[in-house]
């Protein structure tokens, strides 16, 4: 699911680096993905093979291997339903053990119960074959995964148990019914809440989970403020989410990718606005916003708002930049419209005539100067040639605007993108300098109309905007910023906490942070208005600087680093659960605040800052002298220093608070 999925998959290589053999990711089974994404072997411990034969002689199918990502980690999935047999004693066990019902229509709690109880089978059967060593720890990942520690607990298994949420349940359902979530946190009703979301008994898996736990986390500062009041336990340590960061040999190949799949989504460009094209695409900024179809949840109302006072700004001030936005938005769709796939025809058909002209204009052009011949440029395109031109150029004519969505949306009257995009007007019309385009399903390399891949579709953007309400972490602006590309996200998304607490001025590396915590919408709405209309206002070497910046950020994101977060929560969890045996380090918590990026030296600090007076400067000027690029990568490498251990201390040197600064 969505970011949990990302995290467990990316996370997996460190971890099996870290425990080898010894590390066991255990899921349900479904055959589909098992076929395409798992290699069957024997477990290559005893103890596991023992317990999985004894779970099988009584009817239950357990399934081994090796899941094929990266680092190839051990997997054991349970077939949950050829367990479901087992359903109502297990339910009546848990109603035992914790009084929570759970009602028969809800398929995903009563899956939750059978997987539980499966998991705390296993655990059951692998720790009653262990004397005293080796120790087990159990890491629970959200409600769905909840039960097995509960039961567990319950059944007081020798085991060490980690739960990490990544999301509360009601944060979720509360933000999305619009109500001002982080100013009255401490005013829920949350019983209430919970019972009128007809999602109580969830609810309370969740918060049973969270208070059984040996150790409690969460991915994010804002999501430990949530959780201290929604699931009344304090985490014990934050885990910020990493991603397997891939570095590219040639420092500025992700440059080069840049202009690659920029040139592509000129094409489709091309092909969407025939007949509308009076803008310059080498001036032409592309903008996008990405995501779980979440309107006001991943504010996309805000972004909606603020691009309507952007399009005003760029029309007043006479620019000839123009912004394509893209919504990448996956909704209930009956396919592509005629309108969008008859633009691409178009401009593949325009292609072709140009080819065959260029083809003949090419041979006449060789003939002539092979006899020493400068061709008369009139008699070179005969009457043929103009005519197919001028059909080509007749076909290019439309009647209709270029269409804001590149789908057939089935509930078309009720969607809230389209309906604000009628409430403000962006239609597309020629006077817009902001141009909207909603594209309702997510990117494939094998669409017919914008043929590319998510990862590539980012890097040929300029800016991802992610002015999310409620982002208990938020993976689309990480992977903006490892890709080079800037990002504009919230204080109240995980990610943009981690950004503000690590670098000194977030702007400068491509990371725009709007309040949205401490402002009033229409504020954080300017704020955003602003960001905006400053970056359209940099200069083709403005950009290229910010995005080198933006790309040196991704060592902070990288599993290598962050990794150390989980290590120091299995670290505690085994000290909590056996005190006799395992010891936590006075200095233990990693702080995070230690790596801060100081601001680059070199201006344009930000584009608002580093504005031109006059708007019409020549973009070949050297407006920045004193940037070096060099200089200024090898002091951001000296701010973020490789990791250090969470090993032991020398005797007699405790670290003081905050000697990680820099």
């Amino acid at each position: 699911v969505g970011g949990i999925y990302t995290v467990i998959q990316t996370k997996a290589k460190i971890t099996a680096d870290e425990w080898g053999e010894n590390y066991v990711l255990v899921g349900p089974y479904f055959e589909h993905n098992v076929k395409t994404q798992v290699e069957a072997c024997e477990p290559p411990n005893p103890a596991v093979k023992k317990a999985m034969d004894t779970m099988k002689s009584q009817g239950c199918q357990a399934f081994f291997g090796r899941w094929l990502i990266e680092g190839s980690p051990y997997v054991l999935l349970f077939d949950i339903g050829s367990a479901a047999w087992n359903l109502d004693r297990w339910k009546g066990e848990f109603w035992d053990v914790s009084n929570i019902g759970i009602p028969f229509h809800d398929r995903e709690a009563n899956d939750a119960v059978i997987f539980g109880s499966l998991t705390a089978w296993f655990l059951k059967e692998l720790s009653s074959q262990f004397d005293d060593k080796p120790n087990i720890i159990a890491h629970f990942h959200e409600w769905q995964a909840g039960v097995g520690l509960i039961l567990s607990r319950s059944q007081k298994l020798p085991v060490a148990t980690i739960f990490t949420t990544h999301a509360t349940l009601l944060g979720r359902y509360l933000c999305a019914a619009s109500i001002d979530f982080y100013n009255n946190l401490d005013q829920f009703d949350i019983d209430k809440e919970a019972g009128e979301r007809q999602i109580y008994h969830r609810y309370c898996m969740e918060r049973a989970s969270v208070h059984c736990a040996h150790v409690f986390t969460t991915v994010s500062q804002i999501t430990a403020i949530e959780a201290e009041h929604m699931l009344k336990r304090n985490p014990d340590v934050v885990t910020p989410n990493g991603l397997n960061v891939k570095k590219f040999s040639a420092m500025h190949e992700f440059q080069n990718l840049h202009s690659m799949y920029k040139a592509r989504i000129q094409e489709f460009i091309r092909g969407h606005f025939y007949g509308h094209l009076d803008f310059s695409l080498e001036k032409t900024l592309f903008f996008f916003i990405a995501g779980r179809y979440e309107f006001s949840n991943k504010g996309a109302d805000m972004f909606l708002e603020a691009l309507s006072r952007l399009n005003f700004l760029l029309r007043v001030h006479k620019t000839d930049v123009t912004v394509v936005v893209f919504f990448i938005m996956p909704a209930k769709t009956n396919n592509f419209n005629v309108e969008t796939l008859k633009g691409q025809a178009v401009r593949k058909q325009l292609w072709d005539t140009a080819q065959s002209v260029k083809e003949k204009f090419g041979k006449k052009l060789y003939n002539a100067l092979l006899k020493g011949e400068i061709p008369d440029l009139n008699k070179i395109l005969d009457r043929d040639d103009i005519t197919i031109m001028k059909r080509a150029i007749f076909s290019t004519q439309r009647h209709c605007l270029p269409p804001v969505t590149t789908h057939n949306m089935i509930d078309d009257s009720n969607d809230p993108i389209l309906n604000t995009i009628r409430r403000i007007g962006l239609f597309n019309n020629r006077t817009d300098r902001v141009k909207v385009i909603l594209h309702p399903e997510f990117l494939s390399s094998t669409s017919p109309l914008l043929p590319l891949d998510y990862e590539e579709f980012v890097r040929g953007c300029h800016l991802g905007v992610f002015p999310s309400y409620y982002e208990p972490w938020g993976y689309t602006p990480a992977e903006c910023t490892v890709m080079g590309i800037p990002s504009v996200t919230t204080n109240l998304s995980g990610f943009g906490c981690f950004m503000q607490e690590h670098v000194a001025d977030p702007a400068a590396y491509g990371i725009y942070i709007v309040d949205r915590r401490f402002r009033s919408p229409d504020e954080s709405c300017n704020q955003l208005t602003q960001f905006l209309y400053g970056f359209c206002q940099q200069s083709r070497r403005q950009r290229i600087i910010q995005r080198n910046r933006t790309e040196r950020l991704s060592d902070l994101l990288d599993w290598r680093y962050l990794g150390r977060y989980y290590m120091h929560a299995r670290h505690l969890a085994l000290s909590r659960t056996f005190p006799d045996k395992f010891e936590m380090e006075p200095s233990a918590p990693p702080k995070t605040e230690g790596f801060r990026y100081p601001r680059p030296s070199s201006v344009p600090p930000s584009p608002s800052v580093s504005q031109h007076s006059s708007p019409h400067h020549s973009e070949d000027e050297d407006e920045d002298e004193r940037y070096d690029e060099d200089e200024e990568a090898e002091r951001d490498r000296q701010n973020i220093k490789s990791p250090f251990s969470l090993g032991v201390l020398p005797q007699g040197k405790k670290k003081q608070h905050g000697e990680y600064r820099n």
